[in-house]
Order: C-alpha cells, then structure tokens, then sequence
C-alpha cells in the first residue's frame, strides 16, 4: 500500500519561501518520488502568484525570487512526472455540495472534490491520498471525509514519516 500525497499550494508554496513547514516540504520532496505526487493545475499558479505577492511586498529581494521561481519550475511547472490535475466539469459539480457543506471557498471545493474522486479510485488498488496543505478548513473538510490530511505548519517529520512508511 502506498500514499499519493495532493499538494494544496497553502502547503507547497513554503517549499520556496522559508515559511513554517518549509524543511516538511523539502523533505517530501526528498522522499517521494514525483509520480506520487498530485496538485491541482490551478494550485501551480496559486503559488505562482503566491511568490509574485511576497516578492511586491518586499518580502523577498528579486535574485530570492528569480531562483525561487527557477525552484519551482524544476519541482513543479516543468516536472512531466508530477501529476498536476486539472479541474474537469465533473470536479466543478462535485465542489458545489461541499463548498456548502463545509463553508469554504471555490479552490478549496474543487481540491476537495478532486482529492475524494482521486481517494476513490487510489482505493481500488490499495493506496490512499494524502491531502498536505495548511488551510485549516480545508483541512477539516478533508478529516470529515474521512480523507487523510497532513499539515506541514503543525505537524512533525515523525507525522511525515508514518506516512511514507509502507
């Protein structure tokens, strides 16, 4: 049995920004190889913009941002063999249900959705998702689908490694 980690981009963008949960973020990326990883294709131009955002702000000096983007290219936007997922009709009309039940915005009901569709079909041979992000609603809805979840904000690389364990 093995876990498919979905990376939400409130999680994946401190792989490129130093934030809490970086070093989880680096070592995922260490130990898992690409195809074991999923994120929404829309995810890839929220950490996109996320990086833009801290770069305007000053929070970053523009060779931080140049290689931070040259990081995320070669990680991510670039990388044939991690899975980025795109938001079909058939995730759109599965969003709508859970943005209402669970009070949380559009990104948020499309990930959920797709990450329940992707459970489901990982269950029919034996894997299962992980959901790695940091929004703690999102978080919770996942939980309440019965989804596993693992936030690298507040959890450990002890967390981290029961998860890669076979």
């Amino acid at each position: 049995m093995a876990n498919i980690f979905y990376l939400d981009a409130s999680a994946l963008v401190k792989k490129y920004t130093n934030e809490q949960g970086f070093q989880l973020l680096n070592a995922l990326f260490t130990q898992v190889p690409r195809p074991e990883m999923v994120c929404l294709h829309l995810g890839v131009l929220e950490v996109f913009s996320a990086l833009v955002r801290k770069k305007n702000a000053g929070h970053f000096s523009k060779p931080i941002f140049d290689q931070a983007v040259i990081d995320f290219r070669n990680d991510v936007i670039d990388a044939v063999d991690l899975n980025k997922i795109a938001a079909t009709d058939v995730v759109l009309q599965g969003a709508f249900p859970l943005i209402e039940k669970y009070s949380i915005n559009a990104t948020d009901g499309v990930i959920l959705a797709s990450a329940l569709e992707i459970d489901k079909q990982l269950h029919l041979i034996s894997n299962q998702l992980v959901l790695v992000s940091s929004d703690q609603r999102l978080l919770k809805a996942a939980q309440a689908e019965a989804l596993l979840t693992f936030d690298p904000e507040t959890q450990s690389q002890a967390d981290l490694d029961g998860l890669l364990a076979p």
